[in-house]
């Protein structure tokens, strides 16, 4: 196939952009500059710009866009964190929908989603929840449904923790750890979905080769509370796991992106991953953290 990156420079671009070109497929990076190489197409999320005739033979995009959402949320970050999510996503589904060969559109998304929902089991049946990364997320899965009602096949991925020391949670985690400086975060007793980073790469393979659609939780079927990830962190770094971050603390140095994002969480299963045949690598979480530190 013939396949249109967008983040293709990000944690899971650079990891999945190698494994696209392995199995064989053509890659088009979609960039925010000029292209400068014969693999590039340039686009403008922000203006709408992006040339069909540039994409018109593309069998499939994979949107990967989106700012981190690991930062102080301000007003303003708040926009961007959605902003650069909403309006790629409404960019590639109108592109989708215009063009004759209805391309597959595969979509990052957050299980975020679901809220905070504490002990309960969420599969893609699950009510949707409320807070401000559960809104972005529904913003988010609905800006793909040009390409929906042109006919298109659209699988949305609400992702948990991407376990890597290149990028995100646990890159920020590694230093106090390895430091002897870790622990539980709050109460501990809440669920983390998280995923190893192959596990990702192999998902958006799965759905780019095979009938996958509809919204599909990308996450371990093994999910875990806080006080088991650091715990098992601090015994794959052989390291003690005894200062805690009190939630006070949490709300304190992070405000409402700590509140969301560390105190609050999903127990998420990947419910239709399973159904349509996927097979994990990394199911059990202290085997992928010890995967993530070797990479």
């Amino acid at each position: 196939m013939k396949v249109a990156v967008s983040g293709a420079s990000g944690l899971i671009g650079s990891a999945l952009v190698p494994a696209l070109r392995e199995r064989g497929h053509e890659v088009v990076r979609l960039v925010r500059r000029e292209a400068r190489a014969s693999d590039e197409v340039a686009w403008d999320p922000a203006s709408g710009a992006l040339d069909p005739y540039a994409v018109a033979d593309v069998d499939a995009f994979v949107n990967l866009s989106g700012a981190t959402i690991g930062r102080r949320w301000t007003e303003a970050r708040k926009r961007e964190i959605r902003d650069s999510r909403v309006l790629p996503t409404a960019l590639l589904a109108r592109t989708v929908a215009a063009l004759e060969g209805r391309p597959a559109l595969i979509s990052a998304g957050g299980v975020g989603i679901y809220g905070n929902r504490g002990d309960e089991i969420l599969t893609e049946e699950s009510e949707l929840g409320s807070g401000f990364l559960a809104e972005v997320g529904k913003e988010w899965e609905a800006a793909a449904d040009p390409a929906r009602e042109a006919g298109a096949r659209v699988v949305t991925f609400r992702q948990g923790i991407v376990l890597s020391r290149r990028g995100g949670a646990l890159a920020k985690m590694l230093t106090p750890f390895k430091l002897g400086l870790g622990g539980r975060v709050g109460s501990g007793r809440q669920w983390w979905s998280w995923i190893s980073l192959d596990d990702t790469v192999a998902a958006y393979l799965f759905a780019l080769e095979h009938d996958l659609s509809g919204a599909t939780n990308l996450v371990s079927p093994n999910p875990v509370t806080s006080a088991h990830l650091t715990k098992t962190l601090g015994r794959v770094l052989g390291r003690p796991t005894i200062f805690p971050l009190p939630g006070l603390a949490v709300k304190a140095l992070f405000g409402e992106m700590g509140e969301a994002t560390l105190l609050e969480g999903q127990r998420a299963l990947p419910a239709r991953l399973l159904e349509a045949g996927f097979a994990f690598s990394f199911p059990a979480l202290e085997p992928a953290l010890r995967r993530a530190l070797e990479l």
